[in-house]
């Protein structure tokens, strides 16, 4: 795993142009997470491909099914598809695992796990770029999906991801880090 590395003091990059957009400020990295800047997340979804941190965490049971969340019909990007059971965003003067229990708290209500970590890498869509943290944790939880952050989710058996990969049920995301992972997920039980 990687860590992120924050120097003393940064000016933001690019504050955004709407005041909750100028609250949510991510850290800008190297492919090492070296910390070099401050952007807004407006700015880093805008095409301009810069590199900044987010987490997943793969949430596994006892009997080998992995947990997706289902995204929101208000999401601006691939509402109702099938993804991470956690994934979100590094704020700036957060740390890897901070931001994993922030999100795994607000997405889930997942507060009592602990996170393996499986790798980082680079993922590039159309509008940005990401340094993705991947965790993965095992054990029977209580799930609660925040439907102001997700429209649902459940426990999926990997016959049943692999009967789905390529049907546009999955995030693009999801399919090619699942596809890096899945040995190292079933390899945790």
């Amino acid at each position: 795993m990687i860590e992120l590395i924050y120097p003393i003091d940064i000016a933001p990059l690019h504050r955004g142009s709407g005041s909750a957009a100028a609250a949510e400020m991510l850290p800008l990295v190297d492919a090492n997470g070296v910390v070099f800047a401050q952007a807004s997340r407006e700015f880093c979804h805008s095409g301009a491909k810069v590199l900044h941190p987010v987490v997943h965490l793969h949430i596994i049971d006892r009997e080998g099914r992995i947990y997706l969340q289902q995204r929101g019909a208000f999401k601006s990007l691939l509402p109702l598809k099938w993804d991470t059971a956690v994934g979100g965003h590094i704020s700036y003067g957060e740390y890897i695992v901070e931001a994993l229990r922030r999100e795994a708290e607000e997405e889930l209500r997942l507060m009592d796990f602990h996170p393996y970590s499986i790798l980082s890498y680079e993922f590039e869509s159309q509008t940005e770029k990401e340094l993705v943290n991947v965790f993965a944790t095992v054990g029977n939880f209580t799930l609660d999906p925040n439907p102001d952050e997700l429209e649902g989710g459940r426990f999926w058996t990997p016959e049943e991801i692999e009967a789905n990969m390529g049907k546009s049920v999955f995030t693009p995301n999801f399919e090619s880090e699942y596809q890096r992972i899945k040995d190292s997920l079933q390899s945790l039980l």
